[in-house]
């Protein structure tokens, strides 16, 4: 698949977020022109930045969330990660970066973006750069069971309501009350 398409992609998936606030629609409008004028915004190749896919996994009950333990952030976040050239969309690639994380096959991603966000941050390009992420909601069928992938330091199961003292709270609290009103 060509860049050109996972762009297409993203700028659908942008312009069909309904925002509820003003900061998030001022995000949205950013990450689309964005997109407009860079023709790699979704590759990581894109020194500036690039757009990353992540997912709030959440189990079946949405009692639980899937969270790993970030190698290079060094606290407990949702999965995701680059979108890679063979993806034919970005709800393709936050959906494959939920599966190669959790080791779990038969996820279920709802294709409304969840949220946004941007940081700047030291990817495995080694320079600093910027990732702005477009987030979806996957669930994990009943009795999933969570396998650590090679990329993760951990990988656990974390009640909604009892996160980790090093998880981005404020981030995954928000993403989980998200995930709730759905």
């Amino acid at each position: 698949m060509s860049s050109s398409t996972l762009r297409r992609s993203a700028t659908t998936v942008l312009e069909q977020w309904r925002t509820s606030q003003w900061h998030e629609d001022s995000l949205r409008h950013t990450m689309l022109a964005f997109v407009d004028s860079n023709a790699d915004a979704c590759l990581r190749a894109n020194e500036a930045g690039h757009l990353t896919a992540s997912s709030l996994v959440l189990d079946a009950e949405g009692r639980n969330v899937l969270l790993t333990l970030h190698p290079r952030v060094g606290r407990w976040i949702q999965l995701g990660g680059h979108c890679e050239e063979s993806d034919d969309t970005v709800v393709d690639a936050a959906l494959r970066e939920a599966r190669e994380e959790s080791g779990i096959d038969n996820l279920d991603i709802d294709p409304a973006l969840l949220s946004a966000h941007t940081h700047p941050i030291t990817c495995s390009l080694g320079k600093p750069t910027r990732h702005l992420d477009l987030r979806f909601l996957v669930r994990a069928p009943v009795g999933a069971q969570a396998v650590r992938s090679a990329e993760s330091t951990d990988l656990r199961w974390w009640p909604v309501d009892a996160l980790p003292d090093t998880a981005e709270k404020d981030t995954i609290t928000h993403l989980v009350e998200l995930a709730l009103l759905r």
